[in-house]
């Protein structure tokens, strides 16, 4: 015959204990996913901001390195011939010495080569309302990073230039005080700078830097006569 304590159930106390014990792992557990999905959620918002970042910063550094471009850049250097040596239309870039949020440029887009800046050359970024913006050709501009995904809080592009001295090449000696001889390569280079912060989380924030050197070069000054 069995007895009544070994059939007596769970008392009130133990069921309440129990209760709180199940309920403190339940409440464990869902802090540890609760914290698991935003870690996930916000290495995704860091994740995609780093790849938009060096996205613009990539287009930004690749068109600033075609700028100068000219088919027929023989014509700027002086010949055995005697010919007149031309100017390259498309030498201009934009900030020239001080670091700013917009940059001009220009390179050849000519099948034949016509000498001429022609408005679909024209080429820049600049800062504006949170977004860089790219242009293709005169007052065409169009948004280059996503203004819904990210707020773009600065840009900045600083020019640097080296100059070589041709000095050795000229036949006669510079005379003293001479501005413009003896005749200099030039060769420019761009710090290129981004910053932003996530819309979806303001606190995610990011910057990128590159640098991009122009592949076509000049010279200015020349020999003495």
């Amino acid at each position: 015959m069995r007895s009544r304590r070994s059939s007596r159930g769970l008392s009130m106390v133990e069921l309440l204990v129990g209760t709180a014990v199940g309920l403190g792992i339940v409440a464990a557990g869902t802090t540890v996913v609760t914290r698991h999905a935003r870690e996930n959620r916000a290495l995704a918002i860091e994740s995609r901001l780093m790849q938009d970042l060096r996205t613009a910063t990539d287009i930004v550094a690749r068109d600033l390195r075609r700028a100068g471009y000219w088919g027929a850049s023989a014509s700027g250097v002086r010949g055995d011939d005697g010919s007149a040596v031309l100017a390259n239309p498309y030498a201009l870039v934009a900030p020239e010495s001080a670091a700013s949020d917009a940059v001009r440029l220009s390179f050849s887009r000519d099948a034949s080569e016509n000498g001429t800046l022609d408005g679909n050359e024209r080429f820049g970024f600049r800062l504006r309302n949170g977004a860089i913006e790219l242009q293709l050709g005169d007052g065409n501009w169009q948004a280059l990073t996503d203004p819904a995904t990210l707020t773009v809080t600065a840009f900045e592009v600083e020019p640097r230039t080296e100059e070589t001295s041709l000095e050795r090449f000229c036949d006669q000696p510079c005379a003293a005080g001479s501005t413009t001889c003896p005749p200099r390569q030039q060769v420019r280079s761009f710090a290129v700078a981004i910053e932003a912060q996530a819309v979806a989380d303001p606190g995610v924030r990011r910057s990128v830097l590159a640098g991009a050197r122009l592949r076509n070069g000049s010279v200015v000054g020349s020999c003495e006569a």
